[in-house]
Parts: structure tokens; C-alpha cells; sequence
């Protein structure tokens, strides 16, 4: 792996960690833990899958964005549309 590439996932760690430790101190100055703010088993479970069902959505989505771009789609549409388009209004 290049330089650039493990400088890129140690700073992507750190950002990680980072986040992670930001997380807990927010819980606890909030007062996370204590017995009113339990999270049962279920809750846990339900947050789960709610961070996966994201992360698959929004990786499918990216997905399709590069899909589309490679597949040429886009380009036919932009250039479909500028030439419909008075001279005077055309931008590239």
C-alpha cells in the first residue's frame, strides 16, 4: 500500500476514534447510563440495524451515482439539454 493510502486510513481512524470519544462524553455529560436512560436489549438490537439499513442506503445510492456516471446516461441528458437551449443561455 502507498504512503497516501496509510495516511488516509490513519486519519480516517483518527476521525473515527475521535467521533467515538466525542459520543461517550456527550452520553455521559447527559447523564447517559444512570437507570432512567437504560437501553434495553431490544433498543440496542433496533439501533443496529437501523445504523446497517443506513449504510446499506446510502452505499446503494452511491452505487448508482457511479453506475450512472460510467454508463454514460448523464452525459446524453446534459448534452440533450444544452442543446435545447437558446445561445444566449448555454453554460458548460
Amino acid at each position: 500500500m502507498s504512503r497516501g493510502g496509510v495516511l488516509m486510513i490513519t486519519c480516517l481512524l483518527a476521525m473515527l476514534l475521535a467521533a467515538a470519544v466525542g459520543g461517550v462524553m456527550a452520553w455521559n455529560a447527559m447523564g447517559g447510563g444512570g437507570p432512567n436512560q437504560a437501553i434495553s436489549l431490544h433498543g440496542f438490537i433496533a439501533l443496529g440495524l437501523g445504523v446497517l439499513g443506513s449504510l446499506v442506503v446510502g452505499g446503494g445510492l452511491m452505487a448508482l451515482v457511479f453506475f450512472s456516471n460510467r454508463s454514460g446516461h448523464d452525459q446524453a441528458v446534459h448534452e440533450e439539454a444544452t442543446r435545447r437551449l437558446p445561445p444566449d443561455q448555454e453554460h458548460h
